[in-house]
């Protein structure tokens, strides 16, 4: 689905990310760890086209997206969440995730003087879209709700929900389980793979490995900005590099 090649991004004399090439398969869980400071959110940055490549080309089903604007590559079917969830605190979380499918309308200033019927109809279907979305992530029950007193966790999946609402073909997700505890963490474990079960392609980058190592089909491991090993599970458990860049060089050896 995804092809990326020779990826460099160099922020002054840092190489962020130094010459990644890998693929993103279709139908699959991919996940992308590394130590703090890897590059992996920068890695994301540019897939989502928030930062623009020194050298290197992304290619989506096909096509080039690499110097796309961000809203080019979302209405491809590029969605992204982000390590904190920016929410509009004082409006409902039904209204925060109308916004996600307004990539796909078409009304513009002079449809809304006129109220038109293109307007209203785009409307519906956002708001259609939203509690759908809602509904997939399994919080409906808070949809009238103020986004600023809802928990962590429900944070979270309202930000599966507003990648979902925007119709992707391919999900991003930062650190999806970041500050949840374990039996929240395995809820959205299951949200996943319930994202791929429905024929949403997902990469991630995660901490946690226990739900790294039970969850992905396929691992980039990248350190210091380069990808240091590649594969399943287990394949990438077992690697020296990969030992070394999370213990160090002595627990590599044994």
């Amino acid at each position: 689905m995804l092809k990326i090649e020779h990826l460099t991004k160099k922020f002054g004399g840092l190489a962020a990310v130094n010459d990644v090439s890998t693929t993103i398969e279709a139908g699959k869980v991919n996940a992308i760890i590394g130590p703090n400071g890897a590059g992996k959110t920068t890695f994301f940055n540019l897939i989502s086209s928030t930062h623009q490549p020194t050298s290197g080309t992304i290619t989506f089903n096909g096509q080039d997206v690499t110097s796309l604007r961000p809203d080019q590559v979302a209405k491809l079917g590029i969605a992204r969440t982000f390590q904190t969830t920016a929410l509009f605190d004082r409006a409902t979380v039904l209204d925060n995730l109308i916004v996600g499918h307004r990539l796909r309308t078409q009304s513009g200033l002079w449809d809304v003087l006129r109220g038109s019927s293109r307007l209203r109809e785009e409307e519906r279907v956002c708001r259609e879209k939203a509690r759908d979305a809602l509904d997939f992530v399994g919080l409906s029950h808070i949809a009238q709700r103020v986004a600023g007193d809802i928990s962590q966790e429900e944070r979270k999946r309202v930000a599966f929900a507003l990648a979902l609402a925007t119709d992707p073909k391919l999900m991003l997700l930062d650190e999806p389980a970041g500050g949840v505890n374990p039996e929240e963490t395995e809820g959205l474990a299951e949200l996943i793979r319930k994202l791929v079960r429905h024929g949403i392609t997902v990469a991630l980058i995660e901490h946690k490995m226990g739900m790294i190592m039970s969850l992905a089909d396929k691992i980039l491991v990248l350190s210091y900005g380069e990808k240091i090993a590649e594969g399943t599970p287990e394949e990438v458990r077992r690697n020296p590099a990969v030992i070394d860049a999370y213990l160090g060089s002595e627990h590599a050896e044994i």
